[in-house]
Order: C-alpha cells, then sequence, then structure tokens
C-alpha cells in the first residue's frame, strides 16, 4: 500500500470532495481517498500493484480537475 497527497486547488465544495471520492469505487487498486475541499487536497491510499500514480492522476483530471502532487 501507498499513501500519496495530492493538491486540488480547483475544488471549492463538499459536491467537489464527493465526486473525487469517488475514485474508490470507480478506480480499481484504490483502497481510500480523503478528499477536503476546505485544504484543498486529497490524500489517497492505493494498492500499487493494480493502480498506478499516473493512472489516479489522469482519473482526477477526467472528473475535470488539476492535481498536483505536494512536496
Amino acid at each position: 500500500m501507498k499513501s500519496v497527497t495530492i493538491d486540488v486547488k480547483d475544488m471549492h465544495c463538499i459536491n467537489c470532495a464527493m465526486k473525487l471520492q469517488v475514485l474508490e469505487d470507480d478506480l480499481p487498486g484504490v483502497i481510500t481517498v480523503d478528499a477536503s475541499y476546505r485544504n484543498q487536497c486529497m490524500t489517497v491510499i492505493y494498492d500499487d500493484s493494480l493502480v498506478n500514480l499516473n493512472q489516479i492522476l489522469g482519473a482526477v483530471k477526467d472528473l475535470g480537475y488539476s492535481p498536483e502532487l505536494t512536496q
């Protein structure tokens, strides 16, 4: 299992956060998504044998957001 925090500066409301949390169901290998519109970031725990970071970032982009890895 791996964990990554991703900045999502264009997440503005609870609906945005809920939309991103759907990745738990839609992307095989994603275990949990904790998205916070107040902090404008999301933490993803995932199984790197099933999904990679680029796939996760791509899925976030497909939902209409601009993900950036935190430093």
